[in-house]
């Protein structure tokens, strides 16, 4: 009778056990992680010297995804961010996008927002057969393998491209400032920053306009006077800097302090509030920039979203994070049109992204998976950025 009951207790307790085994299975494959909710992976630079735009670009993804969960989500499934910091360096752009898809199991690769960074992680994406969209890596490359005469079949941008940005450029010098020279200050160490200088070289001097120098500088330079003191014997009408903030902070700065008064201009990655505590506002006057969006567009989609962003995080939104913000919701588009988790349907969908309307413009992608969207030039007054025009493609 012992054994019997013995034999009762065990039985019951094996029978929890599977059952518990079965329980689990089931989480796995169709639960929580598979069914309910959606793994973006976030591969951004947290940390590093473009740590700024990678901040704000998460902080536009953050904002995007509570609103998508306070609507239900996408197809019924919450949206989850899996947030991973590269460093600003390429080689930790790698690792982090290798770590998201293979670990983390996330369905669509995010960032970085860099070209450098963005360009490491690329094949990666590719490899793994995983969708990948940037928001702001505006070099061609990332989207269409210039070597290989191919496009990279599972990398999408929601931002313009390197020729757009410095043809705008050139263009708003010859034009609106009236500029016959120019000079161009590079930074040798960035895909973005000289492809800006390509596109801008080939439409300035199209437009009849000279390059009187070419110099250039390397990421975490901090004295640049003695290229700037060459660059003003020269005497050019404008002085197009395609870099970072950081450094073009101490550029600026450094240029005006030994009496360089001429314009001076550059591209997107001018754009972040650290900018102006580098250079100061006084030396910031008579500057421009193309960029993505200004929170003066009187659009009615921009007002909503920089009052929710405010609301969230009380700042005001620069254009990487409202590039983070349009590229989460593409995402969400896309996967809303697959139907379906599935990578390869997502992938199709977004290459079929046409008439997307998004805060900064309507979104078609094109044959490389490049957007065609308009820019804006702001020129910076007295500490703040001052909308100037919106160019259209």
């Amino acid at each position: 009778m012992k054994m019997s009951k013995k034999l009762i207790a065990v039985t019951a307790v094996l029978t929890m056990a599977f059952g518990m085994v079965g329980c689990s299975k089931s989480s796995e494959s169709g639960g929580e992680s598979a069914g309910d909710t959606i793994k973006i992976g976030a591969n951004f630079e947290l940390t590093g010297s473009v740590a700024a735009f990678g901040n704000s670009q998460l902080n536009g993804i953050k904002l995007a995804i509570k609103e998508l969960n306070d609507k239900g989500g996408v197809n019924g499934k919450k949206l989850q961010v899996v947030e991973l910091d590269n460093a600003s360096k390429p080689e930790e752009s790698t690792r982090a996008a290798t770590k998201l898809i293979t670990s983390e199991d996330v369905t669509v690769l995010m960032g970085a927002t860099t070209s450098t960074n963005t360009l490491a992680a690329v094949n990666v994406a590719n490899d793994k057969k995983t969708p990948m969209v940037t928001a702001s890596a505006t070099n061609p490359e990332v989207t269409f393998d210039s070597k290989k005469n191919k496009v990279n079949e599972y990398v999408f941008r929601a931002c313009f491209i390197d020729p757009f940005q410095g043809k705008v450029m050139a263009n708003f010098a010859t034009q609106k400032l009236s500029a016959k020279t120019a000079v161009i200050y590079t930074d040798n160490a960035s895909d973005y920053s000289k492809g800006l200088q390509k596109f801008f070289k080939e439409t300035f001097t199209a437009n009849g306009g000279k390059i009187l120098g070419e110099e250039s500088y390397q990421t975490k330079d901090t004295d640049f006077k003695a290229v700037l003191t060459r660059i003003k014997s020269l005497n050019p009408d404008v002085i197009y800097v395609p870099g970072y903030y950081e450094e073009v902070g101490k550029i600026v700065k450094q240029a005006r302090e030994l009496g360089i008064t001429a314009p001076m201009m550059g591209g997107d990655g001018w754009d972040a509030p650290q900018l102006l505590e580098i250079a100061g506002a006084q030396a910031l006057n008579n500057t421009f920039i193309s960029n993505h969006y200004s929170p003066q567009d009187p659009d009615p989609k921009v007002k909503t979203f920089v009052d929710a962003y405010k609301k969230e995080y009380n700042a005001e939104p620069d254009a990487m994070a409202v590039l983070g913000y349009d590229g989460m919701y593409m995402v969400a588009d896309a996967i809303k049109r697959a139907g379906s988790t599935d990578k390869e349907k997502i992938k199709e969908a977004l290459a079929a992204t046409n008439g997307f309307e998004g805060v900064t413009g309507k979104v078609t992608l094109d044959k490389n998976h490049d957007p065609v969207k308009a820019a804006v030039v702001l020129e910076h007054k007295d500490g703040k950025q001052v909308y100037k025009d919106k160019i259209q493609p």
